[in-house]
């Protein structure tokens, strides 16, 4: 697919105020304190002059409060629907989110993803030729454990794409194929393969680099084996995980440890293809490659305890244990003809949810 150029309207009567574009901005919240609020807040106004603005926000009580006074003229502020039930909040905030949509181009993105007004643009424009835009995530600033997540963002990119905290989608694609399910971990993944089991269209645009915040070290030493277990909806990659131990113990034992600097730098020369795809080298430092495989060691000790929370029944998530990862597109393609396209349209013309269908296991 072509790059769609990152037009900008203007206002001829408003030099000082873009045109909005005709977009749908939702940001599913769940906040546990006031961290950020005064940087997020900023990033809302700055927004809101741009595109339509919902902010569904499943917060304690206090911190909805607080969001609303600091949010009144900027977004709808909203609670999540109340007739929505799943385990997996972000979900239902999304749900919730697109039903509220007054446009038919959706971006649906994390509260730790930055959108410039380019990449609006240019999402915009490809979600006239798609049903659904998958942007490529870089963090900025770059502390060491973003560094070394992003050896994980480079090795994806060579085989296909990254998995950002943001999607992009068409409204009346996602209300007509009812949504998607709310008891997985891996949502991201799980709306890609509905929309593709309802037969929609997907884009991964390598050169479409969106910014995100990095997490705190704390938070992200605890998401390794959360976001491990993700794989578990991938078994190729699951696989492959599971292999990296063992293959390096059997180094190790037979007495070849050179199999192990060689496959480092094997995965190294792996990540810099990613790296350079697309204009990469100006989005991620050099020195970025050197992080995979460190990435690759973690991700190969995480994926045996992920296997191991799979067996236990799942993981811990909201106060709620979730075994899905994500269905598999057999599964939801069976979905779809259990499902009438429509149902999630009625359920916001009358006000009432379809009774819920889960994918099968």
């Amino acid at each position: 697919m072509t790059r769609p150029t990152a037009a900008q309207p203007r206002d001829e009567g408003a030099v000082s105020a873009p045109v909005r574009l005709p977009m749908t901005y939702v940001l599913p919240l769940r906040a546990h304190d006031d961290d950020g609020l005064d940087e997020l807040t900023g990033y809302l106004r700055e927004l809101s002059r741009w595109v339509d603005v919902v902010v569904v926000d499943g917060s304690p009580p206090e911190l909805f409060a607080r969001h609303a006074g600091a949010w009144r003229e900027l977004v709808r502020h909203v609670p999540p629907d109340p007739a929505l039930h799943g385990r997996n909040g972000k979900v239902l905030g999304v749900l919730t989110g697109v039903a509220l949509a007054r446009h038919e181009h959706v971006v649906i993105a994390d509260d730790d993803v930055r959108y410039d007004r380019p990449a609006l643009c240019a999402v915009h424009q490809m979600l006239d030729g798609v049903d659904l835009v998958r942007p490529q995530n870089h963090f900025d600033p770059l502390p060491w454990h973003a560094w070394w997540d992003t050896g994980r963002t480079l090795l994806a990119r060579t085989f296909g794409g990254d998995w950002p905290g943001t999607l992009a989608v068409r409204r009346s694609t996602f209300l007509s194929m009812g949504g998607y399910d709310p008891d997985v971990l891996f949502e991201n993944l799980e709306l890609v393969r509905t929309v593709r089991a309802y037969g929609g269209s997907t884009a991964t645009p390598a050169w479409l680099y969106v910014r995100r915040l990095p997490p705190t070290a704390a938070h992200f030493l605890g998401q390794r084996v959360r976001q491990a277990y993700d794989e578990t909806a991938r078994p190729v990659w699951l696989l492959a995980a599971l292999a990296v131990l063992p293959a390096a113990a059997v180094a190790l034992a037979t007495g070849r440890p050179g199999l192990l600097l060689r496959a480092g730098v094997a995965t190294v020369a792996v990540a810099e293809l990613g790296r350079r795809r697309a204009g990469g080298t100006h989005i991620f430092p050099a020195h970025t490659s050197l992080a995979a495989p460190a990435w690759v060691l973690e991700r190969g000790l995480c994926a045996w305890l992920a296997v191991a929370r799979r067996l236990g029944g799942g993981l811990p998530y909201a106060g709620a244990r979730l075994r899905t990862a994500a269905h598999p597109s057999r599964v939801l393609r069976r979905r779809m003809t259990r499902r009438r396209p429509d149902d999630l349209v009625l359920w916001v013309e009358a006000g009432a949810m379809p009774p819920p269908l889960r994918a099968e296991v």
